[in-house]
């Protein structure tokens, strides 16, 4: 009925405990309102005047009125609270999202993280305002109205109360039925945000390899389950109320039959036995409120089982201590011995095998291999989104099985082979890292990155709308902003590079790469790229195959060797 992990969220049985007390209030004033209405129409039933029946009419109006200033300060405050508890909520799960890194990103879907983010938070608000209420509503009023009812008609209370536990055991067998049709349509709009997003980022790729219509079919065949899905939900909802209006309205009319044969027969007075009836309808009230807003919630109770199931992932162990003072220096040492991990406990082997590898300052480090060679998973592991299996990487004096620890990522700069660009301004984008960076600071960034040229040529410049639903620009153009953010932030010493010019022709990445090579000075750099002629300008390479560091060195070590090295250039070149 309700999700335990609503009672994780902050001040929440502060909030349940208001809402009991508003429920209690607003029962008396619903009683209040069925019975001053009672007592006026059975007086002017009974030959008074009208003006002799001003005190209950006012009283009547008063717990009118009241009722509704009641249900206004309840929903005002319950919107308020649900705004700012949801924000907080995806507060929770970017920094969450954040700490666990890519791999979970990647292994999740995009399109389901982002989804769930903005969508998922607003329907977990709206969970928030619509369940809080509608269950305490259900759980107070009817028990009070009905305490009230067996004052006046004492077979009448015995009609509400056998009927109501009737009607909870029909909704709850179509509530399961409603929840398992809900799980279903859930999963299924997580899998169209997922394949959507992953179709739009690859439109161009796929048209030009004529691919596009094939996977616009599976969209479709992928909405259309979603759609399938959406109409089960929507007819068991129909079915639930219609059932609920059946039961309820078939009550209220048993109770007339019953008292209007007891008035016929002089059993009971009009006053009580109008007031009966007037109640009627609002003991079922919180029950069909309840219902009908029901299936209107799984999917926010859903999201909020799926976002605290994030937040309930395990971290990377970060109880090490770090023998890193300041920024790295010349002195800093990192080593790597014997070091393997595996991406999970389920996995059979490891992705990384013994691995060993010593530096000591700055210096630039290229890291090379076919794909699936293991680059890109040794860049994650120095970012600290990896964990070995043994604590096995050190830093001077320090052993961990992870470098998820601050004073090592507040030294890193990662660039991807895809960096992301907010929907925001050119400006926005560059000066990321570095909000109160300086326009001499940023024009600086700007012209080392190249930026220059794209810059007079957007319509507004600085202040033009990039990313996603703005100005689009080029792979090349991205890796700049990368780049130029890489530059104005000049605090990190460490920058780590997974196949930054994948995606980029040849003329394009020999521009940037003038770009680049000045960051690489007085910095410890990681480049990870199939693109050897990167590796003239190395300090020093790992040559990577099958997850295991096969050679190590110089380039001209390396050259000199002819073993794996020489052997990768030949394959290229052969390739070529």
């Amino acid at each position: 009925m309700i999700d335990k992990n609503l009672f994780r969220i902050d001040k929440i049985r502060s909030v349940l405990i208001g809402l009991v007390g508003l429920g209690i209030l607003q029962a008396l004033l619903i009683i209040g309102q069925a019975y001053f209405l009672s007592k006026g129409i059975s007086a002017l039933w009974n030959g008074e005047t009208v003006v002799s029946q001003t005190m209950p009419l006012v009283w009547f109006f008063t717990c009118f009125f009241g009722r509704q200033l009641v249900l206004y300060i309840r929903d005002k405050s319950l919107d308020k609270y649900a705004y700012k508890e949801a924000r907080k909520v995806r507060q929770q799960l970017l920094q969450k999202i954040f700490r666990l890194g890519p791999n979970f990103v990647q292994k999740e879907g995009t399109g389901n993280m982002v989804t769930m983010t903005i969508e998922g938070i607003d329907q977990v608000e709206n969970y928030i305002t619509l369940i809080l209420p509608k269950l305490t509503n259900m759980m107070v009023i009817p028990w009070i109205i009905l305490l009230f009812v067996f004052t006046q008609d004492i077979r009448s209370g015995v009609i509400l109360l056998l009927v109501f536990p009737i009607i909870i055991l029909f909704m709850i067998i179509l509530g399961y039925a409603a929840r398992a049709k809900a799980d279903r349509q859930y999963e299924g709009f997580q899998l169209l945000s997922n394949h959507f997003l992953d179709s739009l980022r690859g439109i161009e790729t796929l048209y030009f390899l004529g691919l596009s219509k094939k996977y616009e079919k599976k969209v479709h065949e992928m909405s259309e389950d979603y759609r399938k899905a959406t109409m089960s939900t929507l007819k068991i909802a129909i079915l639930s109320t219609f059932a609920l209006d059946f039961f309820t309205t078939l009550s209220v009319a048993i109770v007339a039959v019953f008292l209007g044969f007891k008035l016929m027969n002089g059993q009971i007075e009009l006053w009580p036995a109008l007031t009966t009836l007037v109640l009627a309808p609002d003991f079922f009230l919180p029950l069909r409120d309840f219902s009908n807003d029901y299936h209107a919630t799984l999917d926010g109770g859903n999201t909020l089982k799926s976002i605290f199931s994030i937040l309930d992932q395990k971290e990377l162990a970060n109880d090490e201590t770090v023998d890193l003072k300041g920024s790295w220096n010349e002195s800093d040492k990192l080593s790597l011995k014997n070091m393997s991990l595996k991406y999970n406990e389920s996995q059979e082997g490891t992705t990384l095998t013994d691995i060993s590898f010593d530096w000591q300052g700055s210096g630039k480090i290229g890291i090379v291999g076919l794909s699936g060679s293991g680059k890109s998973t040794l860049i994650k592991l120095l970012g600290g989104f990896l964990e070995a299996t043994k604590p096995n990487i050190h830093i001077n004096q320090s052993a961990m099985t992870n470098l998820h620890k601050k004073a090592w990522q507040d030294q890193l700069f990662y660039i991807p082979q895809d960096p992301y660009i907010f929907h925001g301004s050119l400006k926005e984008n560059i000066t990321f890292y570095r909000p109160d960076a300086s326009f001499e600071e940023c024009a600086e960034a700007v012209k080392q990155a190249g930026l220059i040229d794209v810059i007079e040529e957007l319509p507004e410049g600085w202040d033009t709308v990039i990313g996603e639903g703005g100005h689009l620009l080029s792979g090349g153009q991205y890796q700049r902003i990368a780049v130029a953010r890489a530059l104005l932030d000049k605090e990190r010493n460490i920058l780590l590079f997974d196949e930054p010019t994948a995606h980029l022709d040849v003329e394009t990445e020999y521009e940037l790469k003038e770009t680049i090579l000045p960051l690489f000075e007085n910095k410890l750099v990681f480049f990870a790229t199939h693109r050897l002629h990167w590796m003239r300008e190395m300090d020093y390479i790992l040559v990577m195959e099958d997850g295991k560091i096969v050679e190590q060195g110089t380039y001209h070590e390396l050259r000199a060797k002819n073993g794996t090295y020489q052997h990768f250039v030949n394959q290229l070149k052969g390739g070529l």
